[in-house]
């Protein structure tokens, strides 16, 4: 009878052993965001967890824990729509700007940061951070993202102030300046960044603060004025060796298209063209072959650098070298009407002005 009674004990021991195994088990996974029988009340209406006088938030969900987190801050994006939402292209350049430390040469202002830098379009809200996680034990792992409205008051109108002195720097020059590709530079940047401190008014005036958004100005205002610089700008253009004038009109109509007035060769813009046609000997063929090379350099005369370089070369047949000459600068011509003017402007947009 003992020897039963100290068995059963045993058992009873062991199976109490492993009760409290699983409850550490349990407690464990939940402290790690893991799963509960019952899903909270919070992935139904996160406003049952967070207050929604003082917050907003939103639910994401994913089979991992930080798609689940992404999609919940893209979520919470989508809360303010199309009003904060900034072109991709200009929130790339935005970052980069502050990146690499080109926006914050022309600001005074110290919040010129990290914040910035990671709100730029809007695909993340700075003052957001996922304030609740839960995972089913299946599938699905869910997530709340949040912004304190509070945390947003005190940063948003901070970084309204330092992009508007960065604005206020760039555009405030001497006129004789302002009508140059370094004025244009200026606001084209100018532009750039008021789009990003458009969208920061924008989700003040959603949270309740509409007045730090009184008074912005959106980046096209901007850009209309960086236009109005180029058609102030005469580019000269020369061309060596063209055959009809063929390349120089190439050239010239890319310019006119932006905005640019043709210009003498005493212009401080002036694009200088060569153009190298020779004879292309090809074994085993009865056509003649001809290969042309332009090699054209925008220059600052006043700088004495080259600012945008371009090359193309061509090779074009026909029965007749002459005809095989003008092919040659046919297709360089339509390369140059096709390509130039996107290259150019593409050159332009992107140009990085530098404070004096």
């Amino acid at each position: 009878m003992k020897i039963k009674t100290t068995a059963f004990l045993y058992h009873m021991k062991g199976f109490c052993l492993l009760l409290a195994f699983s409850a550490c088990m349990t407690v464990n996974a939940q402290n790690k965001g893991g799963s509960n029988t019952s899903a909270p009340d919070w992935i139904r209406d996160p406003y049952k967890k967070f207050d929604q006088k003082t917050h907003v938030a939103a639910v994401g969900i994913g089979n991992s824990r930080q798609v689940a987190e992404k999609d919940a801050l893209g979520k919470l994006v989508a809360i303010f729509g199309q009003s904060i939402q900034v072109d991709e292209k200009i929130s790339t350049s935005y970052r980069e700007a502050v990146k690499s430390g080109a926006a914050a040469s022309w600001s005074e202002n110290t919040a010129i940061d990290n914040s910035i830098a990671t709100s730029a379009g809007m695909d993340s809200l700075v003052g957001a951070e996922i304030g609740e996680t839960w995972y089913d034990g299946k599938t699905n792992h869910y997530a709340a993202a949040v912004l304190n409205k509070t945390k947003a008051l005190q940063v948003y109108p901070n970084m309204i102030k330092a992009n508007q002195a960065m604005i206020d720097s760039l555009v405030n020059m001497p006129a004789a300046d302002k009508n140059s590709l370094d004025g244009f530079a200026r606001y084209q940047f100018a532009a750039m960044i008021a789009d990003v401190t458009f969208s920061y008014g924008n989700l003040l005036s959603h949270i309740g603060a509409p007045s730090f958004a009184q008074g912005l100005k959106k980046g096209d205002d901007y850009r209309i004025e960086a236009q109005n610089i180029t058609k102030t700008i005469p580019v000269g253009i020369t061309v060596k060796n063209d055959k009809s004038g063929r390349i120089q009109g190439a050239f010239a109509k890319a310019f006119s298209d932006l905005g640019f007035r043709s210009g003498g060769t005493d212009s401080r813009y002036v694009l200088t063209v060569d153009i190298n046609i020779s004879p292309v000997e090809l074994a085993n063929q009865t056509n003649k072959f001809s290969r042309i090379e332009v090699t054209a350099n925008l220059s600052d005369t006043r700088l004495n650098a080259v600012l945008f370089p371009f090359n193309l070369n061509s090779r074009e047949g026909h029965t007749t070298q002459s005809e095989a000459d003008n092919r040659a600068y046919a297709a360089a011509e339509r390369k140059i009407n096709e390509d130039y003017k996107e290259f150019l402007n593409d050159y332009l947009t992107q140009l990085v002005p530098k404070k004096k």
